[in-house]
């Protein structure tokens, strides 16, 4: 099973534990033992919310233990041999226990553990079971030493009690969780369950802030993304427990306790994680195999990883002996480990850096994932969100302000979880509420960032460009906010909108709205300057906004960009926009004016490794193609001037994409050609002749 990569890297309800070796020495096996006693015993007693009599029992057992233990180290300095076998079966036994007690009070697994609580209860059985076998084993050897009455006692009390506790659900666990049962069935047949109902079984588990219940429907996420597919009925029932929490999250708590610390705290995050991936070169997210960004890494037992489905053909294809592509080391087993962190590396970066990721196969992929997420939805789960948007979309439009900024906020929420989500939402009419409220500075925030979220759904972005002002509201925002935050949300909401040709040229029609984005490219940090430069990308697809994007200024301040930005996505995105600029005359022109210093530029960042993606090498070729096609004698000129050029593109022809080498290939036949063209002797040569190359 695999593992959940948190803090502990194990997931819930699973017993992961090491039998000590053999040749282990009774005198370390106890002090290891001891010490998992000692830190069974100081479990707290109010930490378990569900199976409390069950936890309280084992806790109470193990201390009894401690002291034999305890008694039994004290007693003798050298243990025999043949106490190993017992205390390990013990030391095993007491690894399970340590995790069951730690599940039973995990604050964001309480509704999962009550749904569990026959399987908890049974496992606690089972648990006080191997204690009292592992003690039946370790009385014969304790019978060959000397030990005070006492010990002894401590023994056979243990023994008495394992089998005379019964270990069942609670009467008020089964009562819970009948509420919560017929709370799904309500939700199943469209029914409003009873407020009341919900918040007595909030209180029975200890869920009293609107933080608690999020971090309950944040769990069933997570548990939900790890199951496999072929357990539809969990994953239902995961996916109708998560629903059951996202409706009490909505419905039940008036307050979002700390909303702005949490926004703040979220983005914390999201800032880390572009700090790491800033340190990371992006060609180790390439399948070793494909060269192209993994959809599945998973790792083998050499540790290399590689896209599993590159990995599955270099298997069929090989001998029966399969080996380590990269090593060509015989593997012990065939086991493809999946590396779920380097998985969702390569997802943020992706979506950092605006590559569709892995459309592998964009197709079959993305309609597999599209299968996968509707099969993990269960009716219930379906039907609790249309309540849900229907609720906060009621607020939104009669709510006092501050039940409006908390409904947005909810929405806010629910539109980044799934593409399911969204399109409830939308289908609900919230979009039009948002644009409005986006007038007001108090709301604005979460309107604007729900918006951002809403974008990603297609359906979202006709409703925003058909809209009455509604371009319009979002450019004032992403040019006028006072607050940073805002605005790069605007330019992304911008972005998206760019998809849409109708929108694509409302947006560039707006005065202020290109103007807007160049300016946060100036004054925006790294997440503003990244949204406004795909959406300026996105805005030339439109060919009336090719002048308006040059006459803003937008050559040089890119420039200035280039000369300063050691991001690698925001390189990659500036050279992407030059490079569209430079295939026009006005924007050749424009970049051209810059002279020497401009074309010096470009081609340092193209011999350069540190910042420069392959991407980033194709779109600098095709620049200084564009370049010379557009700017004719006076533009090769400049350019055969620089001695590194020819060596980059020679380089590019082995080691760069297919397209890169292509347009190198093109661009070297005219830079030679311009040289043959002049008289003889007027320059020096840019290359010795025979290493021309002809075009591929």
């Amino acid at each position: 099973m695999s593992q959940k990569q948190n803090g502990s890297g194990r997931r819930v309800l699973t017993y992961p534990a090491v039998h000590p070796c053999e040749s282990i020495s009774p005198t370390t096996l106890l002090n290891s033992l001891i010490n998992l006693a000692h830190f069974i015993s100081y479990s707290k007693p109010e930490s378990f919310t569900t199976n409390n009599r069950n936890a309280r029992e084992s806790v109470r057992q193990i201390r009894i233990l401690h002291i034999f233990l305890s008694e039994l180290r004290n007693s003798h300095q050298d243990l025999p041999d043949s106490l190993v076998l017992g205390l390990s079966e013990l030391h095993l036994t007491f690894q399970k226990l340590q995790h069951l007690l730690q599940d039973c009070s995990r604050k964001d697994a309480r509704l999962w553990m009550l749904m569990n609580s026959e399987r908890v209860a049974n496992q606690f059985r089972l648990l006080t079971r191997s204690i009292s076998t592992a003690l039946e084993v370790l009385l014969v050897p304790l019978g060959t030493i000397e030990l005070s009455l006492e010990v002894m006692e401590y023994v056979e009390l243990i023994l008495k009690q394992t089998s005379k506790t019964p270990y069942e659900v609670e009467l008020n666990d089964k009562a819970t969780m009948n509420d919560v049962l017929s709370v799904l069935n309500q939700f199943e047949y469209e029914v409003v369950p009873n407020k009341s109902v919900l918040k007595r079984v909030l209180d029975y588990l200890g869920i009293v802030t609107w933080g608690e219940c999020n971090r309950e429907v944040k769990f069933f996420e997570t548990e939900i993304a790890f199951e496999s597919t072929n357990e539809k009925r969990k994953v239902w029932f995961l996916s109708s427990l998560m629903s059951f929490m996202s409706y009490c999250r909505c419905v039940v708590f008036e307050v979002v306790e700390g909303n702005e610390a949490t926004t703040t705290r979220q983005f914390s995050n999201r800032e880390t994680i572009s700090e790491l991936l800033r340190s990371v070169n992006s060609d180790d997210f390439r399948c070793p195999i494909s060269l192209e960004f993994m959809v599945d890494p998973v790792t083998l037992s050499t540790g290399h990883t590689y896209d599993r489905s590159s990995i599955m053909k270099w298997f069929k294809a090989g001998k029966k002996i399969k080996t380590c592509p990269k090593t060509g080391q015989k593997l012990v087993d065939s086991e493809l480990v999946p590396n779920l962190v380097l998985k969702r590396l390569i997802q943020q970066y992706c979506l950092e850096n605006g590559i569709p990721v892995a459309a592998e196969s964009v197709s079959g992929r993305k309609n597999r994932d599209v299968a996968a997420a509707a099969e993990a939805r269960s009716l219930v789960a379906e039907r609790v969100m249309r309540m849900v948007a229907s609720y906060v979309v009621e607020r939104v439009e009669v709510g006092t302000e501050e039940e409006k900024n908390r409904a947005v906020y909810e929405i806010r929420v629910l539109s980044k979880t799934s593409g399911f989500n969204r399109a409830c939402l939308v289908e609900s009419g919230v979009i039009p509420h948002l644009l409005r409220l986006l007038k007001n500075v108090s709301i604005q925030e979460n309107a604007i960032a729900a918006l951002l979220n809403l974008s990603k759904c297609s359906k979202s972005r006709v409703v925003i460009g058909e809209c009455g002002g509604g371009v319009g509201l979002v450019v004032d925002v992403m040019k006028k906010a006072v607050n940073l935050s805002v605005r790069q949300h605007g330019a992304g909401v911008l972005f998206y909108l760019a998809s849409v040709e109708e929108c694509r040229r409302s947006v560039g029609e707006n005065p202020e709205a290109i103007p807007g984005l160049i300016e946060l490219i100036k004054e925006g940090n790294d997440r503003g300057k990244k949204n406004a430069l795909v959406a300026i990308f996105g805005l030339l697809l439109h060919h009336e906004n090719h002048c308006r994007v040059v006459a803003a200024g937008t050559v040089q301040v890119l420039v200035n960009l280039l000369k300063c930005c050691d991001r690698e996505d925001l390189v990659t995105d500036s050279l992407a926009i030059l490079a569209t600029l430079a295939e026009k005359h006005d924007g050749t022109v424009a970049i051209l004016r810059g002279g020497d210093l401009n074309l010096n530029l470009i081609v340092a960042i193209l011999d350069s490794d540190s910042c420069t993606s392959k991407a980033g090498k194709e779109y600098c070729v095709s620049l200084l193609l564009a370049l010379c096609l557009n700017g004719g004698a006076d533009a090769i000129a400049l350019l055969v001037k620089i001695p590194s050029l020819m060596e980059s593109l020679y380089s590019l022809l082995s080691e760069g994409t297919s397209r890169a080498s292509k347009k190198a290939s093109t661009l070297i036949r005219v830079l030679h050609g311009f040289y043959e063209s002049r008289p003889s002797g007027s320059m020096s040569p840019i290359l010795p002749q025979e290493r021309f190359v002809h075009a591929w």
